[in-house]
């Protein structure tokens, strides 16, 4: 079959939903691993020999004659130092996935607590990625503060009916866009569990990048929180990882239950070296990217405007991290689809990740924008608008 007829067939709905979506996330791969400009290039969306040339330059950011790690020691614990250091916390371990990271410390502070019951938002990570982890694996209770798109208010923490030994709050919120509190809602938020007798953690697998839109340092930010959770992958283009920081004695016991979930790994030299190049290379970079995602979200917008898209939405309007929401009214085939082909046809991926529907007729997606989008100017931006539109099927314009 000829790439024209496949493209017809899916467009026309021949294919089954399951070969149609498989077919076109392969096209979708196959054109930002070729294309000259995107806004994000991910690990994910490289060779195994491309991975491995990440780690050129290793020698700067650990003694490589070192023996190798085992079972948690040398290089693990340099980058759990490190990690410890840059958010101001006592002590802080290292953790293969970050759905480990948090069960592990959410049953440490339920067993210090006396209460397994965690408040959290209806949309955060837990609750809508992890299959009821903490119910089926943790043996905590979580209970939900809100389902708005935003993190919960003061308000609503201080009044909610059920007793809590733990909030967890998502900084920031993924799904609702990539979301934060102001520096002041946070506070409040943080004020009003302490008023309940309740701790409070993050989960800062995003954290990296917040501190623009708060305006404050990592440190003052982790400060708020009795523990944090961060993510070594997703901003910092690690290979995998996480790290949970926190008080010493949390820590310690946060490393005996990770032995008990399986996270005492035999060696993790790459993935931790990976961490420390990211940490070194990217943590810096983060503000840069978090503005240019504002130049991004400003030239889409425009860009829309001008081809006369009748509602467009980038939520939020003035994007709180480098990653923002896209929503436009369409069905999420005809947009994906769409997609694929401007990026194929011109060699620009405007819309690199998923479409999803968000409802009748509406459908939404994720921008992400690293260091390949720094080349992107806000012209270049509204030109590839107006090819992404050019390919919309005309009954649906």
């Amino acid at each position: 079959m000829s790439d024209t007829a496949e493209q017809d067939e899916q467009a026309t709905g021949q294919l089954p939903d399951e070969d149609r979506r498989s077919r076109l996330r392969e096209r979708r791969l196959a054109a930002h691993r070729g294309a000259r400009r995107v806004f994000a290039r991910f690990g994910f969306h490289k060779t195994l020999r491309e991975q491995l040339a990440e780690l050129d330059g290793a020698e700067g950011l650990y003694d490589l004659d070192e023996l190798s790690d085992l079972y948690g020691d040398g290089v693990v614990e340099a980058l759990e130092t490190k990690v410890a250091g840059l958010l101001g916390t006592e002590a802080a371990a290292f953790f293969p996935t970050g759905t480990m990271a948090q069960q592990v410390a959410l049953r440490c502070w339920a067993g210090r607590t006396g209460d397994p019951t965690v408040a959290l938002h209806a949309l955060s990570h837990p609750e809508v990625h992890e299959r009821n982890a903490f119910s089926e694996v943790g043996g905590l209770r979580p209970v939900r503060v809100t389902g708005e798109p935003r993190l919960p208010t003061a308000a609503e923490v201080r009044d909610f009916e059920e007793p809590f030994g733990a909030l967890m709050l998502e900084l920031p919120l993924r799904d609702a866009g990539f979301v934060l509190p102001s520096w002041e809602e946070l506070t409040e938020v943080v004020a009003a569990a302490r008023e309940r007798d309740a701790v409070v953690h993050f989960d800062g697998a995003r954290l990296w990048e917040s501190t623009v839109h708060f305006g404050r340092s990592l440190e003052e930010i982790a400060g708020l929180a009795d523990s944090v959770y961060v993510s070594f992958y997703k901003s910092l283009e690690a290979f995998g990882g996480a790290a949970l920081a926190g008080p010493r004695e949390l820590v310690e016991e946060a490393k005996a239950w990770r032995h008990r979930y399986g996270g005492q790994i035999f060696q993790q030299f790459p993935t931790v070296l990976s961490a420390l190049a990211g940490l070194e290379r990217e943590l810096p970079r983060l503000p840069e990217y978090v503005a240019h995602a504002r130049v991004v979200a400003a030239a889409l917008r425009e860009g829309f405007a001008a081809a006369g898209v009748p509602w467009v939405r980038v939520h939020p309007e003035v994007p709180h991290t480098h990653d923002f929401q896209v929503w436009l009214p369409y069905d999420a085939g005809v947009l994906a689809e769409a997609a694929v082909r401007a990026a194929e046809e011109t060699g620009s991926v405007l819309f690199g990740s998923a479409w999803d529907r968000g409802g009748p007729g509406l459908a939404v997606t994720e921008v992400h924008v690293r260091a390949a989008g720094l080349e992107w100017s806000a012209e270049e931006v509204e030109s590839a608008v107006a090819e992404f539109v050019a390919r919309l099927p005309e009954e649906v314009r």
